[in-house]
């Protein structure tokens, strides 16, 4: 086990606890009545999202490093700017770029498109509050002046901060926020007055709904998410991630829908270090070669696009594809886009669980070469299982043990 603590993840657990048990009264919201609700969750596309191909991979490894801690190399950043070098592929689905779901803030409720972040623990948007520059044009706002519900938290103040030096902060309202059927009053709603630049290149994201455990949560002082808050009513204590290729998936709360898996779901113990879904998985192989028993320690992380892993596993991986390399333009493997890659495949306990190689492909970034989906961790102190990994599994995020347990789709 790591017993270094990644500077981003530190900030998780230090700066809170110095909050004093009553300063969290003010978020408690009352216990809600649902009736035992199950509800599902769909994804739905978003029109505003228009992505510069060539400069998305690196974008997005540069991303999750950056949301880790970790700031990106030279060759690395030098290609997520080159915006004005790479080729168009009109065949990309942005489904595979951000998986956005529907959320209504206020009264009357406004209505956001945002990422459902099982790597975080806030609920903050882009606001009236968020200068102009940050905003992209069509980019749905949360305006709290236009919610007779909004009330301003005096005093209450949230702040993320990215390797790369960037950062996102605001204030807090308390507010109505609904998901389906599923309505909290005074729910905490982080208003942001900066956005990182990251977040503010995005023309598709209003912000994120985190699903993180509750002590990762980064305002001062400390708020219940909105998992918190609906997990009492639920008839489990649970939520599942159904993600996709190529089309919306779902996230379901309070119960399991035997038809979106397969088989058995094998369940893993949480490890309770930095308040992230982080669990074990106890090998890997490559296609139908046979199980290597290096242990994987990973968080799971539906706010994360690639699957990032050991770069000795990383290595093997890329041996595998005839023709692919190390790219020192982009920081990144690469490999012919000609050619199905390999499945991916990591176990859980004796359970495998498979990343199908058609997943591996993460646009162009020249007429014939491809950005490869897997990539290497780097400094993180584990492994990253983003979307690449995630809209391959049937997914439970079990609150109650804590777990995590995975099954394999219908279909592929």
């Amino acid at each position: 086990m790591f017993s270094t603590v990644p500077p981003a993840v530190l900030v998780f657990s230090s700066l809170l606890s110095f909050v004093a048990a009553s300063k969290l009264d003010f978020f408690h919201t009352h216990r809600h009545k649902f009736n035992n609700t199950k509800i599902s969750i769909p994804q739905t596309p978003n029109p505003n999202f228009n992505a510069t191909l060539g400069t998305y991979g690196p974008a997005a490894y540069a991303f999750a490093m950056a949301k880790y801690g970790v700031n990106v190399d030279t060759p690395l950043a030098v290609s997520v700017n080159a915006r004005d070098t790479v080729v168009a592929n009109p065949a990309y689905s942005y489904y595979d770029k951000e998986y956005l779901c529907a959320v209504k803030i206020g009264t009357p409720p406004q209505t956001l498109p945002l990422d459902f972040d099982t790597g975080s623990a806030d609920l903050w948007v882009f606001s009236s509050e968020t200068p102009s520059s940050y905003v992209s044009t069509g980019k749905a706002i949360y305006t709290p002046s236009k919610s007779s519900t909004a009330k301003l938290v005096t005093g209450s103040t949230w702040a993320l901060t990215y390797g790369d030096g960037s950062s996102s902060s605001g204030d807090v309202y308390t507010d109505n926020v609904t998901i389906g059927s599923l309505k909290v009053a005074a729910q905490a709603v982080e208003a942001a007055q900066k956005v990182s630049s990251q977040f503010a290149a995005d023309t598709a994201l209003s912000g994120l709904l985190g699903l993180a455990f509750g002590t990762a949560n980064q305002a001062k002082p400390r708020v219940k998410t909105f998992f918190d808050n609906i997990r009492p009513a639920l008839p489990l204590p649970i939520f599942t991630v159904n993600l996709k290729k190529g089309a919306p998936g779902s996230f379901n709360f309070g119960y399991i829908d035997s038809t979106q898996y397969t088989g058995a779901i094998t369940y893993t113990p949480v490890t309770p270090r930095y308040s992230l879904w982080e669990f074990g998985v106890s090998g890997f192989s490559i296609g139908q070669g046979a199980k290597n028993s290096t242990i994987i320690d990973a968080v799971a992380d539906t706010g994360t696009s690639l699957l990032l892993l050991p770069i000795s596993i990383v290595k093997a991986y890329y041996a595998q594809i005839a023709g692919s390399s190390y790219s020192t333009n982009y920081g990144a493997y690469v490999y012919p886009c000609s050619i199905t890659p390999p499945d991916f495949n990591f176990y859980i306990g004796s359970a495998k669980q498979t990343v199908p190689g058609r997943y591996m492909n993460y646009g162009y970034i020249s007429n014939t070469q491809c950005y490869g989906g897997i990539q290497s961790q780097g400094t993180l102190m584990f492994s990253l299982f983003g979307d690449i990994a995630l809209k391959a599994q049937f997914v439970v995020f079990d609150a109650s043990v804590p777990r995590i347990g995975w099954a394999n789709k219908p279909t592929l």
